[in-house]
């Protein structure tokens, strides 16, 4: 038996059952990820500090302690995660040296689980990008097709779930960066509801709009790593109790499954066809579908774009070589500080965010674009919450195509037609999970199941009867 082959709950088993030590899980991790090495997926391996980990969950276990289901588990986290005393860079040379000394919350609740730490994965700097190519360590490769994008912002985490160097990663989703991701590179992504997840110890991008949630190989694993991360943090004011199940039943006899119309229209004929088969399946074994609309679908990439460069603009406004980040060795006075600190050490993504971000938020624009896209905000919301009040989730692609080729396409404008499908989501605050249906020229689609905020566990059981239906 290769232990890399297991899912993340049978490693689980195995371990609780001292088939396998996690001692042993962690060597095989590590050695993977050096063999893997060019897919570069890690920014940072901690490889001393997992070994650690491992012994300590094998010596719980040895003692009869209680055992988790997250205890000696390997897991990698994303690089824009804060770990404690382990470099976290955000993928950006402002923050190349940075070493935290507190741990994100989510990162603390799994190392309380038991969780074993691999390292931090690589991803678009500050998680601003589609494709893991805007990193400043250098693009990720996709695990199927290294010459393939894996998908961004959360690119390095899904590509190693894929890759087996890891049996579950942490990303972060603004517009879709855990979905988007984890169907490129054929594996589960979910992004909890909105306040589920603390946010405190994740490097701010869009405040409003920001979740972490599991990128995984099955959707019963993210469950096991939701349970681990979800709950109310005093230290994140947005942060709520959101309940899950123990486990997911998969069963959809007798769920409503809504369709828009506006989720296909854009789609190719493969793409289209892929993802009525995803219905068909859900219909086979029981389910209704039903055709619903969503007449704002079209607006909501504009007015995410205009309100996470806005936040954006606002909240990376304190990487100026003065309250953090890294500082230019020569200036003048401190505006020739600021300028040339951000110059030398921000990506050309980043700087493009920012200034659409200055753009619409200066005087005589912000009623023109910031003002209107709240406006739209609402209105998305709304549609989104009316097509659920008669439908017990929502069917919808996770991307318009596959996984496209590194450099192929220069236009960032094209780039971010990729997060059509997912940027509604975040801007309603809804939990949506990904599970791979179909391929392309051997390369996975993905499938989204959509549902009601606060309705993770219902999400991620239609998303178990999809995964069923693939087989």
């Amino acid at each position: 038996m290769d232990i890399l082959d297991l899912s993340l709950c049978e490693l689980s088993a195995a371990i609780k059952a001292k088939k396998i030590s996690s001692l042993e899980a962690t060597e095989a991790c590590l050695k993977r990820i050096e063999k893997t090495k060019g897919l570069n997926n890690f920014i940072t391996v901690c490889e001393e500090e997992a070994i650690k980990l491992s012994k300590r969950a094998d010596a719980v276990i040895s003692s009869g302690g209680e055992i988790n289901p997250l205890l000696g588990v390997p897991i990698a986290v994303k690089d824009n995660i804060l770990t404690k005393n382990i470099r976290s860079t955000c993928a950006s040379k402002m923050l190349e040296n940075f070493i935290p000394p507190y741990d994100a919350t989510a990162v603390a609740k799994l190392i309380s689980a038991g969780a074993v730490l691999l390292g931090k994965t690589n991803m678009d700097e500050f998680a601003m990008g589609s494709t893991n190519e805007f990193s400043a360590f250098g693009a990720a490769h996709n695990a199927l097709d290294f010459t393939r994008v894996p998908g961004g912002s959360s690119g390095g985490s899904a590509s190693a779930v894929a890759a087996k160097q890891t049996f579950g990663a942490l990303g972060s989703d603004t517009g879709g960066s855990i979905r988007q991701p984890a169907a490129y590179n054929g594996v589960v992504g979910f992004k909890p509801t909105y306040s589920a997840v603390s946010r405190y110890g994740l490097v701010a991008f869009a405040s409003s709009l920001d979740q972490i949630g599991p990128i995984t190989r099955s959707v019963d694993d993210a469950l096991v790593l939701c349970k681990a991360i979800f709950g109310k943090d005093v230290r994140d004011g947005t942060s709520a109790d959101v309940s899950l199940p123990d486990e997911l039943s998969g069963d959809v006899k007798g769920k409503v499954i809504g369709i828009a119309d506006e989720f296909t229209e854009g789609l190719g004929e493969k793409e289209r066809e892929a993802f009525f088969d995803a219905a068909d399946a859900l219909k086979k074994q029981g389910a209704k579908i039903k055709r619903v609309s969503i007449k704002s679908f079209e607006a909501a990439l504009a007015v995410y774009y205009v309100l996470s460069s806005a936040e954006a603009s606002s909240n990376l406004a304190r990487f100026d070589g003065v309250k953090y980040g890294r500082r230019a060795e020569s200036y003048t006075d401190i505006s020739d500080l600021y300028e040339k600190t951000r110059t030398e050490f921000l990506g050309d993504e980043v700087k493009r965010r920012i200034m659409i971000g200055n753009y619409v938020l200066s005087s005589g624009y912000y009623d023109a674009y910031y003002v209107k896209a709240l406006a739209a905000r609402t209105v998305i919301k709304r549609e989104y919450d009316e097509a659920l009040s008669s439908c017990d989730a929502l069917l919808c692609p996770t991307a318009p195509s596959v996984a496209p080729k590194i450099g192929s396409e220069p236009d960032p404008a094209k780039v971010y037609l990729s997060d059509v499908y997912t940027v509604p989501v975040n801007i309603a605050g809804l939990p949506a999970a990904t599970v791979p249906f179909g391929h392309i020229d051997g390369m996975p689609l993905g499938v989204q199941v959509i549902g009601k905020a606060y309705s993770d566990g219902d999400v991620l059981s239609v998303a178990k009867a999809v995964e069923r239906a693939r087989g």
